[in-house]
């Protein structure tokens, strides 16, 4: 049996994320900072509801004990974010920029730091870490581009963040899938729901690189179309 975990999983991309690898067969812990939405998204699912707040660290660490005392981790994914106010580039500030650091970048590393443990230990580890086109400084740059337009600089370079740590721990880390991915500009809580795909057509691509069996592929950034430039 393949356990999976999943953060910010009460809703959108993470509940999509969470109902169709409970479909495939997995034991999902469902990541929510709201204990009784947790409860009420797993309880609709059959997965198993999980107390996390990747921004406190006793929080991860709490959650870290429960999973490994209930038999270790297969798959995890970094799915939890903000998106934080959309203000212009010569506006934004250090204190704009902090929580979205905190949670996208920080959250990261904090979830890596206390599952790679675990992961470790299971025959055939995955990470997905949920990133955004946003964070492509190709896209960034290229004025054909959609995400050229976007000037999203405190989310958008939080992404990029993610994406440098998805190829740092995969290189740490070779016996691991661990993989970026874009699920697109998806309507979700994170855009006020202005986003043009629906949460089953954003989901896939996490869905189908935490389905990555050990000959996956490792270390990479992709959307459901295919490979993005970084």
């Amino acid at each position: 049996m393949t356990t999976t975990l999943i953060t910010g999983a009460n809703k959108g991309l993470g509940f999509e994320t969470a109902r169709r690898l409970v479909a495939a067969g997995h034991t999902v812990y469902l990541g929510s900072r709201d204990a009784e939405r947790g409860r009420v998204a797993a309880r609709t699912l059959g997965a198993t509801p999980l107390l996390l707040d990747i921004t406190d660290e006793a929080s991860v660490a709490a959650a870290a004990e429960t999973v490994a005392a209930a038999g270790g981790l297969d798959v995890l994914v970094n799915n939890a974010a903000i998106a934080g106010p959309y203000t212009a580039v010569g506006e934004v500030t250090a204190e704009i920029m902090r929580p979205l650091y905190d949670t996208n970048v920080f959250g990261v590393v904090r979830m890596m730091h206390a599952f790679l443990p675990l992961l470790e230990k299971s025959p055939a580890p995955v990470v997905v870490n949920v990133s955004s086109g946003l964070g492509s400084m190709v896209l960034a740059t290229d004025p054909d581009a959609i995400e050229s337009s976007v000037p999203a600089l405190a989310y958008g370079s939080s992404k990029s963040a993610v994406n440098m740590l998805t190829v740092r721990y995969a290189q740490a880390y070779p016996a691991m899938r661990i993989n970026c991915v874009d699920p697109g500009y998806t309507a979700t809580d994170l855009n006020a729901h202005q986003g043009t795909q629906t949460v089953e057509q954003g989901a896939e691509i996490i869905v189908r690189m935490a389905l990555l069996d050990p000959a996956g592929p490792t270390g990479t950034y992709a959307a459901a179309a295919g490979p993005l430039p970084w």
